[in-house]
C-alpha cells in the first residue's frame, strides 16, 4: 500500500474531531480527509440498520479517495457496524471502543463506568470489549441523551445542561467507579461540568489511547508518511456551522465542502 494516501475520519459531527487533533498532533506528516455527518446526527439515536445504511455509503466514499486507512472516531459506529464491515474494505479500519478496550482493561481497577450513546449502550460494546481482556473489571454502562446536542449547539454551561450533566454523573457515582469512560468523541468538551462534581482524574478520554495505537500500527505497517501534512474537510450539511462549533475543537482554515448523499 502506497503510504502516501490519505487517513479518513468520520464522525457524526464535530465530536471526532478531538480524535483528529490528536491525530494531527502526533502525526502531523499525514494527508487527511475529516467527513462529519451533520445531516444525520446525532448517530446515537439511530437503529443498527440505520447505521448500517449511513457507514456504508460513508466507507464507499472513502474506498472511492483511495485512502490507505479510516478512523471510526465514532464510538457508536464503532459499537454497532464495525464487526460487519471489518473485513469488507481493502484499506486498514480502526474502531475507537475495540482499539482503547485492551489497554483500558489493563488498569488497576475493579469499576468502570462509562458514559455513551444510546445506541452504544444498547450494544454492550464497552463492557464486552473490556471483559474480553478482562474479567474481574466491573463495568456500568449509562446512555447520555442529549449530551451530544449539548456539545455541538455550544450549550455545556447553561444551567440545564449542568443539571442534566450531574444527574447522569449522580446516578453514575452511586455504583462507586474508579474511572469512567466517556465513550462519545463529544463528551470530552464536557470536562469542566463534570469536574465540577467529580475529580477530573475520574474521568479517561479514550481518544488520547486510539490516536497512539493508530500511529504505532502504521509505524509497524511501514505505513507512515513523511511528506504529507494536507486536510479536508467535508460535510453532509450545513458547513458554516460545522465550522462554528469545531472551534472548540480544531480551528478549521476554510469552511468544509458540502457532501451530500441519500441513504
Amino acid at each position: 500500500m502506497n503510504k502516501n494516501k490519505s487517513i479518513a475520519v468520520f464522525d457524526s459531527g464535530v465530536g471526532g474531531l478531538t480524535v483528529y487533533e490528536k491525530l494531527k498532533t502526533i502525526l502531523p506528516n499525514e494527508n487527511y480527509i475529516y467527513f462529519g455527518d451533520l445531516k444525520n446526527s446525532p448517530y446515537g439515536q439511530k437503529s443498527k440498520e440505520q447505521l448500517l445504511d449511513i457507514t456504508s455509503y460513508i466507507f464507499n466514499y472513502f474506498t472511492s479517495r483511495d485512502v490507505k486507512a479510516v478512523v471510526m472516531a465514532c464510538n457508536t459506529t464503532s459499537a454497532n457496524v464495525y464487526e460487519e464491515y471489518k473485513n469488507s474494505f481493502d484499506y486498514k479500519i480502526y474502531p475507537i471502543i475495540q482499539t482503547c478496550a485492551k489497554v483500558i482493561s489493563e488498569l488497576p481497577i475493579k469499576k468502570l463506568g462509562v458514559f455513551a450513546t444510546s445506541a452504544t449502550i444498547s450494544s454492550g460494546a464497552y463492557k464486552r470489549e473490556i471483559n474480553k481482556y478482562n474479567e474481574n473489571i466491573e463495568v456500568f454502562e449509562m446512555a447520555c441523551p442529549g449530551w451530544v446536542q449539548i456539545v455541538e449547539e455550544n450549550k455545556q454551561h447553561d444551567e440545564k445542561s449542568i443539571q442534566l450533566i450531574k444527574e447522569n454523573l449522580d446516578g453514575m457515582l452511586k455504583n462507586n467507579p474508579e474511572k469512567i469512560i466517556l465513550g462519545c468523541t463529544h463528551y470530552p468538551f464536557l470536562l469542566d461540568v463534570l469536574s465540577q462534581f467529580a475529580p477530573s482524574e475520574t474521568f479517561i478520554d479514550p481518544s488520547e489511547f486510539f490516536a497512539q495505537y493508530i500511529k504505532s500500527d502504521l509505524e509497524k505497517h511501514e505505513l507512515l508518511n513523511s511528506d504529507g501534512g494536507d486536510e479536508e474537510f467535508f460535510v453532509s450539511a450545513n458547513p458554516k456551522e460545522f465550522k462554528v462549533a469545531a472551534k472548540m475543537f480544531y480551528e478549521l482554515k476554510n469552511e468544509p465542502k458540502l457532501l451530500e448523499y441519500q441513504y
